[in-house]
């Protein structure tokens, strides 16, 4: 390839060839760029859209089921012996649910089925108190869609739509559930079969990661597998469409969209193979039309090229004639302007190299006549650097006489650890016409250790050409000796100098001062007069309540950090990080360098994180733990209280659509300014904490229940007035808010909680947006 690449005629076509190719390639990569990504975006469109209408059509399914089934429930209102009693007649009742759910279930409140649909499932009497959705229905007492589970009957796969049940004195008797079934037909089965092109398919999947349904491989009730970066941001509530790869590294489109009724999420998956078919087959047509091109354009170029270039070649054989002393007349060639340009330039270098060269030689006589009594090495070589003189001296460094050296290169005597730096820094130079200067190590064949020279090149030219360079060689190998011992010096300096910005002292073995600065003196306190004197004698050090003596110091090698007290004769207390350095030690004039720092900044930042420890830092409430320090405090004052205290947690209502819809960052602003509006409006005895999401909770001591009722309807009217405008929208949340007065029989704070919390349920299963006084049951 190389032979081949010597003709120009050759490079010529090849550079033909190069710029068709190179065009077509660019034309054809902007086409297929815009066409892909046109195609891209298509393909995305089309898969977001089938995961939203899939999401969006389950989450009506499940509202219209959850809807109705509260709906339903609402109606049972009727005490606990009468629902056991009319549980059948009531379930046959039911038609409108037996077309919506796979099963229907009346629960008693001890979580045992009282009735059923289809009876023949054979269930009643059967126990589901452990059943997730029983406990979450007796305790929330507001209707929810349960986890995927194994339902009793079969094992079948399910989820679970259940509403709990309340007699006329809001007493809970029991729970309506409607079961789905995961494969059954009302629910999973007629989206998870929904193709998308030829090979895409559907799949629905909790948050938790269980796979409700598969289109590609059926699977139901079934842990992900594989859990890819897309689909591991899916399960953190990631939402939108990406360009990655299946578990089987297949390129992929999926979309992702989050349901808003259950946990769950839609994924749609559509290989990239299929999707942006058509733009492979335009590339496939594309290759083979610019291969028959340039099967085309090659022999025309090479027929047309070497017809120009047969005058080139007459004159590169008569040139080497000329060079070679055959032929003494100047070449002659007839040809293109520029090949004619090129002989009449050759001819005219050929006659000034002749006048050069007889000038050359008398002046190189002249040089090599003064260089050889010089104290330094001097070396002439050409412009490749091959030696054709040195001085007496060079010789001696290298070891080597004229007659030894000459035709070598000069850096084959450069040690071979610094001869590529320095050969690519000569070549630099020469190229720049600049003087070279550098140091590096020479060595002989025959001499010893390496010596170390500065070494200056610089060429030999006229106004017209490079004649050659002459480099200068002075032996250093004792300066650097001497430089080395002063940068030892140096970075010793160097050490003590970098902590200036701390206090800063040396001392001799005898505790006398013979140096500190500036800032050692604010430690000293001894006005500025502290040379001279005994630092023992200034100042007082304490590590963990034992002080430190002057013989402590003089028998411990260095020290690195040790945090001691320090007291001086002016009263002053400082709390320092102590370190210590032994200059000389154990020879003459041995000296201790002590470093002072003040400790203030450590225990700045140990109040930053006892701050951050107590603290909410979206709201900058107190956190939980801090609230229950303060509700255990508050317990232990009601003896000594004229008032009764009150504590009041507060649930936000319909705050999940908030960040569903503006976003998380539009979601943390009305927390900050909710929490905002709590302070306001309370005490400043107050306690304030955000107890984790959106729940809050308030702790009024002293306040009696009357005046806290008045601030809690205060407060819920603020919550339900707070809007915050997004993109054209206005967002807000409403709140449910449980109160129960402290005792003095309330020993355990989880107590006290528990009916606030109590209370909160009940606001919520109320309607939600009200206040909920949870009253103490009597001893």
């Amino acid at each position: 390839m190389g032979r081949w690449l010597d003709s120009l005629v050759n490079r010529a076509v090849l550079l033909v060839v190069g710029l068709v190719v190179l065009t077509a390639l660019l034309v054809a990569l902007a086409g297929s760029l815009l066409s892909r990504s046109e195609l891209e975006q298509q393909a995305a469109n089309q898969v977001e859209t089938i995961a939203q209408l899939v999401a969006g059509e389950l989450d009506d399914k499940l509202s219209q089921r959850l809807e109705a089934l509260s709906h339903v429930a609402q109606g049972f209102a009727m005490s606990e012996a009468a629902f056991d009693a009319r549980a059948k007649i009531l379930m046959r009742r039911q038609t409108a649910l037996q077309h919506l759910f796979d099963g229907i279930y009346l629960i008693d409140a001890q979580g045992k089925v009282i009735a059923e649909h289809p009876e023949s499932r054979n269930l009643i009497g059967s126990d589901v108190s452990n059943r997730s959705y029983f406990r979450l229905a007796s305790e929330q007492f507001t209707p929810l869609i349960s986890e995927p589970y194994r339902s009793h009957y079969q094992g079948k796969p399910a989820v679970m739509i259940a509403a709990p049940l309340f007699n006329n004195k809001q007493r809970f008797i029991g729970v309506l559930g409607g079961a789905i079934s995961l494969a059954g037909e009302h629910l999973i089965e007629e989206f998870s079969g929904i193709p998308i092109g030829k090979t895409g398919y559907l799949t629905i999947v909790t948050r938790s990661g269980i796979v409700l349904a598969n289109g590609r491989t059926g699977e139901v009730m079934k842990p992900l597998k594989t859990v890819t970066p897309t689909l591991k941001d899916a399960l953190d509530g990631f939402e939108g469409t990406a360009k990655t790869r299946s578990s089987r590294g297949e390129s992929i489109i999926l979309s992702v969209q989050q349901m808003s009724q259950v946990p769950w999420f839609v994924a749609a998956v559509w290989p990239a193979s299929e999707a942006y078919a058509p733009v492979t087959r335009l590339k496939d047509a594309f290759l083979w039309v610019l291969l028959l091109v340039i099967l085309l354009i090659v022999p025309v170029a090479m027929w047309r090229f070497r017809r120009l270039m047969a005058p080139l070649g007459e004159l590169g054989l008569q040139v080497h004639e000329r060079h070679l002393g055959v032929r003494n007349k100047p070449v002659r060639i007839s040809g293109g302007s520029e090949i004619s340009q090129v002989a009449e330039i050759f001819n005219m270098v050929m006659d000034e190299r002749d006048d050069v060269l007889s000038s050359l030689a008398e002046r190189e006589a002249f040089f090599r006549s003064l260089t050889r009594g010089a104290p330094i090495g001097i070396v002439q070589a050409d412009v490749l650097g091959r030696i054709d003189f040195v001085n007496p001296v060079f010789e001696n460094i290298i070891g080597m006489k004229l007659a030894q050296l000459s035709g070598t290169h000069l850096f084959d005597y450069v040690s071979g650890d610094d001869r590529d730096s320095a050969v690519k820094g000569w070549q630099q130079a020469l190229k720049k016409q600049e003087v070279f200067r550098d140091r590096f190590r020479l060595q002989g064949p025959n001499a010893g250790s390496p010596v170390w020279c500065q070494v200056m090149t610089a060429t030999l030219e006229t106004p017209e050409k490079v004649m050659g360079t002459i480099t200068v060689v002075r032996d250093i190998s004792h300066e650097l000796e001497v430089e080395k011992a002063l940068r030892d010096e140096q970075l010793r300096a160097k050490n003590i100098l970098s902590v200036m910005q701390d206090g800063v002292l040396m001392a001799d073995t005898g505790g006398v001062i013979r140096y500190a600065n500036h800032a050692a003196g604010r430690f000293l306190g001894a006005d500025g007069e502290y040379l001279g004197k005994n630092v023992f004698e200034l100042v007082g050090i304490d590590h963990e309540n034992h002080p430190l003596t002057h013989e402590w110091f003089l028998d411990r090698d260095d020290l690195d950090s040790l945090y001691v007290t320090l007291r001086n004769g002016s009263g002053d207390v400082f709390d320092v990080d102590l370190s210590m350095i032994h200059i000389r030690q154990g020879r003459k004039n041995e000296r201790l360098v002590f470093v002072l720092r003040d400790d203030a900044e450590r225990r700045r930042e140990e109040e930053r994180l006892s701050w951050e420890a107590t603290h909410d830092s979206l709201t900058q409430l107190l956190n939980r733990r801090a609230f229950t320090t303060s509700l255990n405090k508050c317990l232990s004052e009601m003896p000594r209280q004229d008032a009764t205290s009150v504590l009041m947690l507060i649930d936000l209502d319909h705050f999940k659509p908030v960040n569903d819809e503006g976003g998380h960052l539009l979601g943390d602003e009305l927390l900050r300014r909710l929490a905002d509006l709590f302070k306001e409006t309370v005490r400043q005895s107050d306690t304030v904490a955000r107890l984790g999401g959106d729940e809050f909770g308030i702790i009024l001591p002293a306040c009696g229940l009357a005046r806290a009722k008045t601030l809690a309807e205060r407060i819920r009217a603020g919550v339900e007035a707070l809007r915050i405008e997004h993109e054209g929208r206005m967002f807000g949340v409403t709140a449910s808010i449980g109160m129960t007065e402290l005792l003095l029989a309330d020993r355990d704070p989880k107590d006290v909680v528990a009916r606030a919390d109590q209370g909160a349920y009940l606001a919520k299963s109320k309607g939600r947006n009200r206040v909920a006084v949870m009253p103490v049951a009597e001893p």
